[in-house]
């Protein structure tokens, strides 16, 4: 029998090996998303790299890459100060990598360098895309078209706890030198980063469940590096605010540009201390309204006055003391009708010892509300129990 030729695996793989590197012997850039990736505790960098279809997004190729301890120390803090955020899966990034093949391993890159350049520029792309697509669906206006009262005074604020641009906004409003008064009612979200949309629509969501008690909706955050913000061109926040049932009011901190939840906003101004200038302005305007239509009526009672002075005399003095008294008596009216909405606020509740169970968000009233295996938030003065229902006991 004749005997056929053969080769070993190991002969197998180095020809492979000998016939990749040999095409391959330069570096090369290549555009790729990051689908994994992993740091190694010795300090080095795996990667998963993938190209999907961009119509369809079905997966075309996928590689292994590896990123070097001694290349990973000074790439990552370059890309993370170009770009202001750090590498992680769905980026888009252009590497420049060696092709290396191992015959127990396979195919695989070596990472010697990441363009920062190009993860910023395919961010405006996607910033680009979401603009049309909100315009194609009519989202740019439908805030802006919600009445916004005259005098604002109940406002929902989502904002970071820590942040500066809450803490100034509220010492800039609170402190404003002509004593006007707001209602402001913080709800915490995270405001950068890739989990600031989701948190800040879990915001949004909890003040729509309350949309009775609030004039309107601020969003501040206080400024920051142009890729800190990023996460405010996302589209499920725009289609949010966009939709919200109150309007909403936008300062996130920035100089140059807008961000897209601003253009879907009912009104955004520069920094969070500009908008307090903004509310407090609506007032004193419509204090000076008040103000000029009295010099007004101060100057026709006067002129009339002159003709019939014993008269007008006796008119003057009783419509002052009609204004008089009808401003003390919506003064009082509002300040009781403060106290009812300060009474019937739930935190009151929470702080004489009660609690409130929540069901999806919502509170519930009774115990029919729930099934067994129901997940369920408990409201306590001092913080919130997530707990699961065992067992449901009627009262008769």
């Amino acid at each position: 029998m004749e005997e056929k030729p053969r080769i070993g695996l190991v002969e197998l793989q180095e020809r492979v090996k000998g016939a990749l590197e040999n095409a391959f012997s330069e570096t090369l850039w290549l555009q790729a998303e990051i689908s994994e990736l992993k740091q190694n505790p010795s300090g080095h960098c795996y990667l998963t790299l993938v190209e999907k279809d961009p119509q369809s997004s079905q997966l075309l190729a996928r590689a292994q890459a590896v990123v070097w301890a001694s290349t990973w120390r000074m790439v990552r803090p370059w890309f993370e100060a170009q770009t202001g955020r750090a590498l992680a899966p769905g980026m888009a990034v252009l590497v420049r990598v060696q092709v290396s093949y191992s015959a127990l391993y396979g195919l695989s890159l070596v990472v010697y360098d990441i363009d920062p350049s190009f993860t910023v520029g395919e961010l405006e792309l996607a910033r680009q895309r979401t603009i049309a697509r909100l315009e194609a669906e009519g989202m740019f206006e439908m805030n802006a078209s919600l009445p916004l009262p005259a005098l604002p005074r109940r406002l929902a604020v989502v904002s970071s706890e820590t942040a500066a641009g809450w803490r100034d906004f509220r010492r800039h409003i609170e402190e404003n030198e002509y004593g006007f008064r707001f209602r402001m009612r913080l709800f915490p979200a995270v405001m950068q980063g890739d989990a600031a949309p989701e948190s800040i629509i879990s915001a949004l969501d909890a003040i729509a469940a309350e949309a009775d008690g609030f004039d309107a909706v601020l969003i501040l955050r206080g400024g920051g590096g142009a890729m800190d913000l990023v996460c405010f061109d996302d589209y499920d926040l725009a289609v949010n605010v966009a939709q919200f049932p109150l309007p909403v009011l936008t300062a996130i901190g920035h100089d140059h540009d807008y961000h897209i939840i601003d253009r879907v906003a009912h009104t955004h101004v520069k920094t969070p201390t500009a908008l307090a200038d903004w509310l407090i302005d609506r007032f004193t305007g419509e204090d000076w309204q008040v103000e000029l239509l009295l010099q007004r009526l101060h100057l026709a009672v006067r002129s009339k006055a002159l003709r019939q002075a014993g008269t007008l005399d006796a008119l003057v003095q009783r419509l002052s003391y009609a204004v008089a008294d009808r401003h003390s008596a919506a003064l009082h009216a509002l300040d009781l009708l403060e106290r009812r909405l300060d009474a019937a606020d739930p935190r009151r509740a929470l702080e004489r010892g009660f609690l409130i169970a929540l069901k999806d968000g919502r509170r519930a009233d009774c115990a029919a509300a729930f099934r067994p295996g129901d997940r369920l938030s408990l409201l306590f003065r001092d913080g919130r129990v997530e707990a699961e229902v065992e067992k449901i006991v009627k009262e008769e």
